[in-house]
């Protein structure tokens, strides 16, 4: 029940967040236009939509039978991340506020949900379904990367290794219902939190000429995510480093299968045309 109440609350208030943002971002009058337009978007892009939904059960399905791989093969990675950078998060945790944890804390839960799904329903109105491909291939190589990571590193996060504090289940004790469903205390390298971020914030501006509006948004916001990890106990600095490394590879390999599957499609629509004019009416 904890958990069903956590859940209802983020998905309202992400409701409601996405909804003014298409009046800001997206622009209502865009709507009438791009109503007819939707579904054929959505059928365009729901093999990749299908994919990402394989993709996140599959890590869900696995995340009990890896834990079990990771303690079988896994590299202690907590001690190397402590040896580079020693107390950096309990000294950042030094600046604490009640109004920076209310912000982070709500960055880190509500915020980041936003930023992951107002773009995939603004991208899904776009005249054109290239922004929508790249972040569900972006999306999908973060999660497959990221739970090869988790796999091969045993890493835990620096309020599991006493260096730091853990600020957002002091602040949100009910948060921990819903962070335990999707993360374990080993599997803090890379931050996955940083590279979904730095994804969007990453796509936000190389399609800016299709929503001004959303790249300012979407860098500080990001931005804060970052910060939060850290701010939190979450994460440790290089967790976040190796976050936005993570986001980079995964765009560039978006954009390079992108190119590639619609190489293959343009191939397969030139191949069933001759064939079709080839055949007997």
């Amino acid at each position: 029940m904890a958990l069903f109440e956590v859940l209802t609350q983020v998905a309202a208030v992400v409701a409601l967040a996405v909804a003014v943002s298409l009046g800001a971002v997206v622009g209502f009058s865009r709507f009438p236009r791009t109503r007819q337009q939707f579904f054929t978007q959505l059928r365009i892009v729901a093999p990749y939509l299908v994919f990402l939904g394989i993709v996140l059960g599959f890590t869900s399905a696995l995340r009990e039978v890896g834990t079990v791989v990771q303690w079988a093969i896994g590299f202690h990675l907590s001690p190397v991340i402590f040896e580079i950078e020693g107390t950096f998060v309990a000294w950042l945790q030094t600046f604490q506020t009640s109004t920076a944890t209310t912000y982070f804390s709500a960055i880190y839960v509500y915020g980041y949900a936003y930023l992951l799904v107002f773009p995939i329903v603004a991208y899904a109105l776009a005249d054109r379904t290239k922004p929508l491909r790249l972040l569900i291939l972006a999306y999908i190589l973060n999660y497959v990367i990221g739970l090869v990571c988790y796999i091969l590193f045993i890493a835990y996060g620096p309020r599991n290794y006493l260096i730091g504090e853990g600020i957002l289940y002091s602040f949100w004790p009910q948060a921990q219902f819903l962070t335990s469903e999707v993360n374990t205390n080993t599997n803090v390298f890379p931050s996955l939190h940083t590279s979904l971020s730095v994804t969007v914030a990453t796509l936000a501006v190389m399609t800016r000429d299709l929503y001004p509006r959303w790249a300012p948004i979407a860098i500080p916001i990001a931005l804060s995510v970052c910060l939060s990890t850290m701010y939190l106990g979450i994460h440790w600095g290089v967790d976040v480093l190796a976050g936005a490394g993570l986001a980079a590879i995964s765009v560039y390999g978006a954009v390079r299968l992108d190119d590639h599957f619609e190489r293959g499609v343009s191939a397969s629509r030139e191949w069933w045309e001759t064939l079709r004019n080839r055949l007997p009416i």
